[in-house]
């Protein structure tokens, strides 16, 4: 039994949940639009469980961007001094900048809570693509996602390849949705609210190319994995596109490019208003 087995059967549990409110409601059963829906209610439920780690994000950025400053200012100062003591009081300077700011000491919990939830949900629809209960994803709705299709492409099938030139045409689609959507997140959305002013140079290139390498990643994994987690990476995109959106645009990180283009905004509908009859 796996330590993730747990998330996968909860998982499971929403699928065929949804599977069961959507046939009450008349769908086809075995048809490929009423598991994609099945797969969307997996990606609405997941996500909005994990909203408050995603607020919880929003404010770490907000925090560590105030505390930033006084850690550089505090790193000038302690520069060059290698002794015990002088290292031991920029410790407790750190640490008490950081708790004057916010900073919690594991910022990167929110991220890691996360990880397990996409490895769970990879290896449920690799199970049950493969023919393999589980949880309430029991024998007749396996077989019901087996024989399943979307635009003639089985939903269970793996790879470019097996089922002709409209079969690849399907998985390529998907694919460059996934990663196009996954490109223009990161490079429009996300890269704009980080801030990468005094980052190492080489930190600062890779983080310029990672958009680029994501969508090459999903590119190389789609030729392994089903078409129904291809469908998944689609939709769970769509959402962090727009979850990126309303961050980028309402609750920008303090001085990033994202937070300078929202004050010249909010400077330029000021001036509007004052020059706008009867203000």
């Amino acid at each position: 039994m796996s330590l993730l087995d747990p998330i996968s059967h909860a998982l499971a549990a929403v699928v065929a949940t949804a599977h069961t409110g959507l046939t009450s409601l008349g769908a086809d059963p075995g048809a490929g639009t009423t598991w994609v829906l099945c797969v969307a209610a997996v990606v609405v439920t997941v996500r909005l469980a994990l909203l408050p780690l995603a607020v919880q994000g929003v404010r770490l950025a907000h925090a560590s961007a105030r505390a930033r400053p006084h850690l550089k200012e505090l790193t000038a100062r302690y520069k060059g001094k290698r002794d015990p003591d002088s290292l031991r009081a920029l410790a407790e300077e750190r640490k008490r900048i950081s708790a004057e700011h916010g900073v919690p000491r594991l910022g990167c919990l929110p991220l890691l809570l996360q990880l397990p939830v996409w490895i769970s949900m990879y290896h449920l629809v690799s199970d049950v693509a493969g023919g393999s209960p589980v949880g309430a994803m029991d024998a007749g709705l396996v077989a019901s996602f087996g024989a399943a299709s979307l635009v003639g492409v089985p939903l269970a099938e793996r790879g470019y390849l097996g089922g002709g030139s409209g079969h690849l045409a399907v998985v390529v689609v998907l694919v460059v949705l996934a990663g196009g959507l996954s490109f223009v997140t990161q490079r429009f959305l996300v890269l704009p609210n980080t801030l990468s002013a005094d980052l190492p140079e080489a930190m600062a290139s890779a983080q310029q190319v990672m958009p680029l390498l994501s969508a090459l990643g999903m590119a190389v994994a789609a030729a392994v994995v089903p078409a129904a987690l291809l469908v998944y990476w689609v939709l769970n995109a769509t959402w962090t596109m727009g979850q990126s959106a309303v961050v980028w645009r309402y609750f920008p990180t303090p001085g990033s490019p994202a937070d300078v283009r929202r004050v010249a905004r909010e400077e330029r509908a000021g001036r509007a208003g004052r020059l706008s009859p009867g203000a």
